[in-house]
């Protein structure tokens, strides 16, 4: 079983209470861990600051991932109050709106750009900061969410499919980098589920239906199961796990029609 007792992350990518992210942050306070959760700017801390309140023990610190010197403030703030990382959650993406819902053909350079910056470079970014801290505990685990839409085609997904096989791209190439440090990156590919960046994508419901309709187990999933997978892959139980990426979808990647 995961174990996060006495252990320090860093969460970032909470928005509301329906993000992957607070479902992640909501099991891995319950196993032990303290956190620092982000939020990007001063329209969302309210959010954060309101959640954060029932984390014992939890930090809540200003970072748009667009911007390095407020990836380098994190890392700061985190060194100062926690001394040491055990683990970071990366759950930033973004493409602009218009970006998802032209054709694909019509990308704009300018969107392409936007999001391959914050929901790709980002890890990147991220993972050069929380190292030093890491190491300094003997290691860690980075984790990173993902999706099947970096695959396979998506309707209204677009760029963010070619920002997504980016990021898949980058966790392993950070975990040949990193695994030296004792550090292991992995991606947790998830099912389509029912978050605020979801509702910016047209046709999500029939995505879901789809999900429910052709995977294995005959069901959509659930936050809590990509949570309880999360805490698995940031406790020491996985220490022998880096540069996957796993699915929880219910099955669904592995059917052909």
């Amino acid at each position: 079983m995961a174990d996060l007792s006495g252990a320090h992350g860093v969460i970032v990518g909470v928005a509301n209470k329906r993000s992957i992210s607070w479902a992640i942050a909501q099991e891995a306070s319950a196993l032990g861990a303290t956190l620092a959760l982000t939020y990007q700017d001063e329209r969302l801390r309210p959010n954060v600051e309101e959640l954060a309140a029932d984390l014992p023990g939890a930090l809540v610190v200003a970072c748009d991932v667009g911007s390095d010197d407020q990836v380098r403030a994190l890392f700061a703030e985190v060194e100062r109050r926690f001394d040491g990382l055990d683990f970071l959650v990366h759950g930033a993406a973004f493409a602009p709106r218009a970006e998802l819902s032209s054709p694909f053909v019509e990308t704009s350079r300018e969107g392409f750009r936007t999001a391959l910056d914050i929901s790709a470079y980002s890890l990147i970014a991220l993972a050069r900061g929380a190292a030093p801290l890491l190491a300094r505990r003997g290691g860690g685990s980075i984790l990173t969410l993902t999706y099947l839409g970096s695959q396979r085609v998506f309707p209204n997904y677009n760029v963010m499919g070619v920002a997504k096989a980016a990021l898949e791209a980058s966790v392993r190439y950070l975990a040949a980098g990193l695994g030296p440090q004792g550090i292991r990156v992995n991606a947790i590919s998830a099912g389509p589920i029912k978050t605020l960046a979801a509702t910016g994508i047209s046709g999500f419901s029939e995505i879901l239906q789809v999900y429910r309709e052709r995977s294995p187990l005959g069901r959509n999933i659930e936050a809590s199961e990509v949570a309880k997978l999360a805490a698995f892959l940031m406790s020491p139980a996985s220490r022998g796990i880096t540069g996957e990426v796993i699915m929880v979808d219910a099955g669904f990647h592995a059917m052909g029609v």
